[in-house]
């Protein structure tokens, strides 16, 4: 059974480790890592599969976030969704260095694979940048199926990439079918459709110790990749401005902002996912005070009531929820 008064619910992160990764989830965003420089996700709100988010705080402290939803589904998603698991993943990414290419297929053609998933469509906000680091997003104008097939016979998929240099504060949004990769030196909040589902159409030549490149999946990149949209642009907000913002607003999430200031959430029977990149935050609940730092993320359930979050100066919070 549920708690009859809802609070905010915390998770313990799923620390990811690939051959990419970084050390700053440790010192920029404190999560609890090890000595390893190869640290590269932390998945901090998933319920895909055996990937699951551990409750860490409360009564409710050892539950997965599947088993509470199939406790009382509209107690944490509210009556309004009607999917049976979580249909979002939060995660923060340390890239140590340029990422593979990828692209995403929508729910149609994930439905279709032969182990069934979502679509992916995502969001990128960018944590920290270094001087030179590079996104990837959208093909350049111009480009069809057939110029990107000949790119990726060549090796030289990145010629037909737009990039960009981003500044810490920006939003990239990827709707499923967008060709994209992330450059070295960033760290990024990412937002997206609890799925695995990706394609990998370039590995930028790399080969392993042995002398072997990563698979490929050209083919079906070719088959889902969206040739009309073109260019991806940042989208910047205006840090002045106090309140929520929002930066991304499609069918699959509502990603938002808040920077200066304090404004409400909650209330509406809908679940809000909360993570602070950068400063400090607070959230007054009727009951209780909870104070949050950079790094944190927290769950609000869909029938929590009205509450208060406000901002200390420098600081930001991403909110997402459903449409």
């Amino acid at each position: 059974m549920m708690p009859e008064s809802p609070y905010p619910l915390q998770f313990r992160p799923l620390i990811k480790q690939t051959i990419w990764g970084g050390s700053k989830l440790g010192r920029l965003l404190g999560k609890s890592i090890g000595d390893d420089n190869n640290y590269a996700e932390s998945w901090e709100l998933v319920d895909h599969g055996v990937d699951q988010s551990v409750v860490q705080n409360g009564p409710l402290a050892g539950k997965t976030l599947a088993e509470l939803i199939a406790d009382d589904h509209d107690w944490i998603l509210g009556p309004h969704c009607d999917e049976s698991q979580f249909p979002l993943l939060l995660k923060y990414l340390d890239c140590n260095r340029v990422l593979s290419v990828q692209v995403h297929p929508d729910d149609h053609y994930g439905a279709r694979m032969a182990v069934s998933d979502r679509g992916k469509t995502e969001a990128w906000y960018v944590v920290d940048a270094q001087p030179g680091s590079l996104i990837y997003a959208g093909l350049k104008a111009g480009v069809d199926r057939s110029r990107l097939a000949e790119a990726m016979a060549a090796g030289k998929t990145d010629g037909v990439l737009h990039s960009f240099t981003p500044e810490a504060g920006d939003c990239v949004f990827i709707p499923a079918g967008t060709v994209h990769a992330l450059g070295a030196g960033l760290v990024i909040a990412e937002i997206q459709q609890s799925s695995d589902t990706t394609f990998r159409l370039f590995d930028w030549n790399r080969v392993d110790a042995s002398g072997q490149p990563r698979p490929l999946h050209l083919d079906q990149s070719l088959e889902v990749s969206d040739y009309d949209s073109g260019p991806v642009q940042p989208i910047r907000s205006n840090r002045q401005r106090a309140g929520w913002q929002s930066l991304v607003r499609c069918d699959k999430f509502v990603l938002s902002t808040l920077e200066t200031g304090s404004d409400s959430i909650g209330g509406d029977h809908r679940f809000h996912i909360l993570t602070v990149t950068r400063g400090d935050a607070t959230l007054q609940t009727d009951s209780d005070t909870l104070s949050l730092t950079r790094g944190q993320s927290l769950l609000l359930p869909a029938a929590m009531q009205a509450c208060s979050i406000s901002v200390q100066p420098e600081s930001t919070v991403l909110a997402a929820q459903l449409p």
